[in-house]
């Protein structure tokens, strides 16, 4: 049980993580870059901010009795220009985020082994987290690639800094070995 409940720690910790960046992401830019396309086949920083939400929304609202895709949701519409200011698009993106956090905290550890349904394919609870693991950070690796094109100014690195690897690990390397989580040291950096 407690591996069970290390990682829905984890998991909290590496969705945190992940909305800090997309946020500081979104910080570097100038209000109106947050809604540029380069051509129809590319989403503005926006339309991918409302496609996740949209996903949240379906997938974390009545996590564990309902199927994950709502039938109210218009995946379509997500990836149109709905949003039209940074103030709205940043309530957005927090409501999106508040619904898998209430999601997340509300399980118990011998909950990730029961099966949810997403569009009538079973998944574990466990299987289900993974799966918005590895969806959210890639739309938010999108965001983060698309502000560093659009950034008018110089980019403030959010991991590692270009050519900077070397006095990066000769800090970590200089202290004593412990058992954390990666993303406890780059959480205080980034809040």
């Amino acid at each position: 049980m407690e591996t069970k409940t290390n990682y829905l720690e984890s998991v909290k910790k590496q969705f945190l993580y992940y909305k800090t960046l997309g946020e500081k992401a979104m910080n570097q830019l100038e209000p109106e870059q947050l809604f540029i396309s380069v051509n129809e086949d590319t989403n503005s920083i926006a339309v991918i901010v409302n496609h996740l939400v949209g996903n949240m929304l379906s997938r974390w609202t009545a996590f564990l009795t309902t199927d994950g895709e709502k039938e109210w949701r218009n995946r379509d519409s997500e990836f149109e220009n709905i949003l039209k200011t940074k103030p709205e698009l940043i309530a957005h993106w927090e409501k999106g985020w508040q619904c898998l956090f209430e999601a997340l905290q509300s399980l118990r550890p011998e909950q990730l082994d029961e099966i949810i349904y997403i569009r009538n394919e079973g998944h574990t609870v466990l299987e289900a987290i993974n799966r918005q693991l590895a969806h959210y950070p890639y739309h938010i690796g999108q965001m983060v690639f698309y502000a560093k094109m659009l950034k008018k100014t110089e980019w403030e690195s959010l991991s590692i800094p270009k050519n900077k690897s070397n006095l990066y690990n000769s800090d970590k390397f200089s202290k004593e070995k412990s058992i954390k989580n990666f993303t406890d040291d780059e959480l205080k950096k980034l809040q």
